[in-house]
């Protein structure tokens, strides 16, 4: 085996068991929360936990789901109940993408400075392969049907509640849990009276869906994740991308852990806590981030009717209570209820926070404070003219329900409400560039800026190396790294002479003596060239050869 074929095939391994941890790991997560919030809704007592849990984990990765059902009175059949249900819960949806972008951003920290664009797009398509092949057993399994019996849920009849009706009550939810009107004063005198609820996951177009929800969560997962590397060409990313994609999304799960937090408080005051934190657990992002656009004058339209008005918060309900369409402002709430101007104004702190996080987070670089702050600014209004939007397409809610018994209506319920994108998109882009260019002024101000800059926005790599990287390479050439760090108190000729050691002048230390001078080395004598020629150094010169004797003669 050559060393390409072995680097290959450990990529190869390694992409592997990225894909299985990132989508294994969300998956769990999902389920998990899913699980839990519906077991406290209490939901598991009418039906089976573990296809509602599947469906649940589905409609939060952008799943679609058709429920149907009928109604039987008296043994007959002939009631039908047409439900439409278009909305996320928010709180599996987050708790799934936050784990898929944590694992997925840690796999690429071992690539180096940069990360090749083949093998970026290798990781991506593998996590996103296997998440598809788990959403579609998802999707075969999400499918159950729900009894719902009249009697267990304490219906009388009107003869037995002396002629009134009881009403149907949600408990913990003081006067706006009683539903009344259609369902309890039509079902209730019915003998046996039994709904079947059923619901079935659309294959394709949860698989769709879900194809958009994982590339979108790696996506804003590479845009988010200031200490992953990038790819050579996207190098600028670093230093204006990140800083404030990070930022907003950081301020934004602040958002959802306060909302949790103030979902406890509410509990712990609450006849049933158990459904208050269940709700908490599936729904909070839900609230907290159709709260968000709002609070930043993004205004919503919305109709609501039958028994749905009930369960809407003050003010919304008495606005909406109208039949016709109504522009849902925090300007017409406050006509209501004058506190709702405080939402303008915890969001408006919450773009500044995300403004002075964008100027820690981005390199100060030459200039003065203005020029800084008018990056700052721009790079946060980009995203906020991609954040506001997206905020309003998840919050979007649109549920509509009708329950006919024997060709007569029941109950009607409907709820639609959303925003506008290209409004959210000018307001995002606004906000943002107001908090950003405010944010980095505070930070210059108070020292803050640039210093909680990622390695990758400085230009420096995260794990020391100054060298090139064919310097780490295996060769003779490549360095070794020190024994360990020089310290002060050790190094002699880190001290200024005269200087005690750690043991002081009377311990002995050889390495406090002071450093004795001298006039240097002597140079040896120059001794005189001789008439031969001869140098110091050179090779001795032979004698001349005698002369060879005369002839017959004698000396």
């Amino acid at each position: 085996m050559t060393m390409t074929s072995g680097r290959r095939a450990a990529l190869a391994a390694d992409l592997l068991l990225t894909a299985v941890a990132a989508v294994s790991w969300a998956f769990l997560a999902m389920a998990g929360v899913a699980a839990l919030g519906l077991h406290l809704l209490g939901a598991d007592v009418a039906g089976s936990l573990g296809p509602m849990t599947a469906a649940v984990v589905v409609l939060a990765v952008g799943g679609s789901i058709t429920p149907s059902g009928s109604v039987e009175a008296f043994g007959l059949t002939g009631a039908g109940a047409h439900t439409t249900i278009d909305i996320a819960p928010l709180g599996v949806s987050l708790t799934g993408a936050l784990l898929l972008g944590w694992v997925f951003a840690r796999s690429l920290r071992g690539s180096g400075a940069a990360v090749p664009g083949r093998e970026l797009v290798a990781r991506a398509g593998a996590v996103a392969v296997l998440f598809l092949l788990l959403l579609g057993g998802l999707a075969w399994a999400g499918s159950s049907t729900v009894t719902i019996d009249g009697g267990g849920l304490g219906l009388e009849s009107p003869a037995a509640s002396g002629g009134k009706g009881p009403g149907l009550e949600i408990p913990g939810l003081g006067d706006i849990g009683d539903i009344g009107g259609g369902l309890p004063e039509r079902i209730a005198g019915l003998a046996d009276a039994k709904a079947s609820v059923g619901f079935s996951v659309q294959a394709g177009a949860s698989l769709l869906g879900g194809l958009v929800w994982v590339l979108a969560v790696l996506l804003i997962t590479l845009l988010a994740a200031r200490r992953a590397p990038l790819p050579r060409r996207w190098r600028a990313a670093h230093r204006t991308v990140r800083p404030a994609a990070s930022a907003l999304r950081a301020v934004l799960v602040l958002s959802v852990a306060a909302g949790l937090a103030a979902a406890v408080g509410a509990a712990s005051g609450d006849g049933h806590p158990r459904r208050v934190l269940g709700a908490a657990l599936l729904g909070a992002p839900n609230g907290v981030w159709l709260g968000v656009p709002l609070g930043l004058l993004v205004p919503l339209r919305g109709t609501a009717s039958g028994s749905l008005l009930q369960v809407l918060p003050h003010p919304l309900d008495t606005l909406l209570r109208a039949d016709a369409e109504q522009s849902v402002t925090v300007a017409r709430l406050a006509e209501l209820e004058p506190l709702v101007w405080l939402l303008s104004l915890a969001c408006a702190l919450l773009m500044l926070t995300a403004g002075v996080l964008t100027a820690a987070r981005t390199p100060r670089g030459e200039g003065g404070p203005v020029a800084f702050a008018g990056r700052c600014g721009l790079w946060l209004a980009v995203a906020g003219a991609v954040a506001l939007p997206l905020l309003v397409l998840a919050t979007r809610v649109e549920v509509g329900a009708s329950l006919s018994v024997l060709g007569v209506d029941a109950v009607g319920a409907g709820l639609e409400l959303g925003g506008s994108v290209p409004v959210a998109a000018a307001l995002g882009a606004a906000w943002g560039l107001g908090a950003g260019a405010a944010g980095a002024l505070l930070a210059c101000a108070t020292g803050a800026a640039g210093r909680r800059a990622s390695p990758y926005a400085r230009g420096v790599r995260p794990d020391g190396r100054t060298y090139p990287e064919l310097a780490y390479l295996p060769g003779p050439y490549r360095p070794s790294p020190g024994y360990r760090a020089a310290r002060e108190e050790t190094n002699p000729y880190l001290r200024p002479p005269g200087a005690a050691g750690p043991a002081g002048p009377a311990g002995g230390d050889p390495f406090s003596a002071p450093t004795q001078t001298s006039r240097g080395p002597v140079p040896p004598p120059r001794r005189p060239r001789g008439p031969s020629g001869y140098r110091y150094g050179s090779s001795p010169v032979p004698p001349p050869d005698e002369p060879p004797p005369a002839p017959g003669g004698r000396r």
